[in-house]
């Protein structure tokens, strides 16, 4: 891994007022849109929709603040959608709810479910934007938990069988598809830090999980090309690795950081094979025939979706298991999520992509955006400066690759609105639009307005 040099604000840099000016200086044809998720706007309550591994996990671990409201996407989805429009960016990238669609069986659909995306799709159309649709934003029915989720490869064979029924019911309705959005979120986060649902601290179960997803996607875009001619992708979260100083073990940290976090997928996808740093440790873990999964996992994908937030400062820490690392945070100006602004590891990420795995891969950043101590002035207006300077300084990185003519096609803010926000609850805000959780009413925030004037000329 070539290592950037700092260059971001700190946080005694004075703060300035930023735009989103750098807008007018792309191509025409270049997608902007806004990113969302099933579990965290729709709100499951209602609709028949089933339980998923994030009900139980909100049950024992946050004290039940789930996603049982959430935004209520459910009732206001034709605000929602308008609120897009009226913005002036051209598509939407959302996910399809597996427990909503098939609540009890994958034989059985729901027909309320069903309902719901067809009504959504209408309006996503009627309302001239570019559908981006996710089949897995995290969501796993909890049937497939109780027999071992992730964990167990047959999970890979009943998400192909749901990726089928949604090429069935929807490939006319979209052109382009993700399979899985951050697989690393699904495996690692979740079945080794123990952070995400289902709350699982264990290596073992993580390297299954982290080889089974993949091969979930694999199977998932055999099913798609099978009965539609859409392109179909999957979505990948990067993290830049600063080494914490230039000590070769700090070093040689990073780089297994780099090969479990970022690699271990990309890899995957593009090669065909895992980084043989990270397969040192987690091979042992891994089914007999996974090189021959590899095949699968490989098959060529259409497009690129890339999700990029900040970076990770590590230093060498001896463990047991051999994941010799220890994540920690600098001194640059942070996010309420207490992520830093790191803007130039995302076109690190970019040119990495383009240079060392495929020249021709169309990229998407289908998630880029942060968490803001937003709250309502006494002019009931929302004033997230900071917001818009992430932006600007990530669009700007963007810009930088497009002129080196890379071809990133889209960019999807994250996100839309307010919304559940995993294991933090509603308390993090992420949206260009604010959500009261009492009212469930919508105000715009600054940033909004901001991409509306750069979008709307």
């Amino acid at each position: 891994m070539i290592y950037l040099k700092v260059i971001c604000l700190t946080k005694k840099t004075p703060i300035s007022l930023h735009n989103l000016s750098v807008i007018q200086e792309f191509p025409t044809d270049f997608k902007f849109g806004v990113a969302t998720s099933s579990y965290q706007i729709e709100g499951n309550k209602n609709g028949d929709c089933g339980l998923s591994i994030w009900d139980d996990f909100a049950r024992k671990k946050l004290n039940g603040i789930d996603g049982k409201e959430a935004c209520r996407h459910l009732d206001f989805f034709k605000e929602d959608i308008k609120l897009i429009k009226d913005a002036g960016f051209k598509s939407y990238r959302f996910s399809f709810s597996w427990p909503r669609l098939f609540p009890e069986k994958n034989q059985k659909l729901n027909n309320l479910g069903l309902d719901f995306y067809n009504r959504l799709l209408d309006e996503i159309h009627k309302q001239e934007l570019e559908p981006y649709p996710t089949l897995y934003h995290w969501d796993l029915p909890i049937r497939f938990q109780d027999q071992g989720g992730w964990t167990n490869k047959d999970t890979a064979k009943y998400f192909s069988d749901f990726a089928l029924s949604i090429a069935e019911h929807f490939s006319d309705r979209y052109n382009k598809i993700a399979t899985i959005n951050e697989p690393w979120c699904v495996s690692w986060l979740s079945h080794y830090l123990g952070e995400h649902a289902p709350g699982i601290k264990d290596l073992r179960s993580a390297a299954q999980a982290m080889h089974n997803v993949l091969y979930a996607h694999g199977l998932a875009l055999t099913a798609l090309k099978s009965l539609s001619s859409s392109k179909v992708g999957i979505v990948l979260n990067n993290e830049y690795a600063s080494p914490y100083n230039e000590d070769t073990k700090n070093i040689d940290a990073a780089n297994l950081f780099d090969a479990i976090y970022n690699r271990w997928f990309s890899d995957a996808i593009f090669l065909g094979q895992y980084p043989e740093i990270a397969l040192e440790i987690l091979g042992k873990y891994l089914p007999p025939e996974y090189k021959e999964d590899l095949k699968v996992i490989s098959t060529p994908i259409d497009w690129l979706g890339l999700n990029y937030y900040t970076r990770s400062i590590i230093k060498d820490h001896k463990s047991n298991d051999g994941i010799n690392y220890k994540c920690l945070r600098g001194d640059l100006k942070k996010t309420d999520m207490d992520w830093e602004f790191y803007p130039q590891g995302l076109r690190y990420f970019i040119e990495r992509i383009h240079n060392e795995y495929n020249k021709k891969i169309p990229i998407y950043i289908t998630e880029n955006g942060m968490s803001n101590k937003d709250f309502l002035d006494k002019k009931n207006e929302i004033t997230d400066e900071d917001r818009i300077e992430y932006f600007d300084l990530h669009l700007k990185e963007v810009l930088k690759c497009l002129n080196k003519g890379i071809p990133v096609k889209g960019y999807f803010a994250w996100s839309l609105m307010d919304n559940y926000e995993w294991s933090f609850g509603y308390e993090k805000r992420f949206g260009l639009v604010y959500v009261d959780y009492q009212s469930f009413k919508r105000i715009p925030k600054k940033s909004y307005y901001e991409f509306q004037k750069q979008l709307c000329v």
